[in-house]
């Protein structure tokens, strides 16, 4: 039974292993912090508004 002939090398895959040997690993990801907690409130909540009645 003849063997099955090796495909053409995919250029595709050629260029991302080439890629990954260049740029290294890959980072970890990073939490995104809500806005809310990363910026302070441009105007502070007065004192005021606060106290119960």
């Amino acid at each position: 039974m003849p063997r099955k002939k090796p495909s053409p090398p995919d250029a595709g895959k050629k260029a991302r292993r080439m890629a990954r040997n260049v740029i290294g690993t890959v980072p970890v990801e990073k939490v995104i912090v809500p806005k809310t907690l990363r910026k302070k409130p441009k105007h502070k909540k007065s004192l005021e508004a606060n106290e119960p009645q």
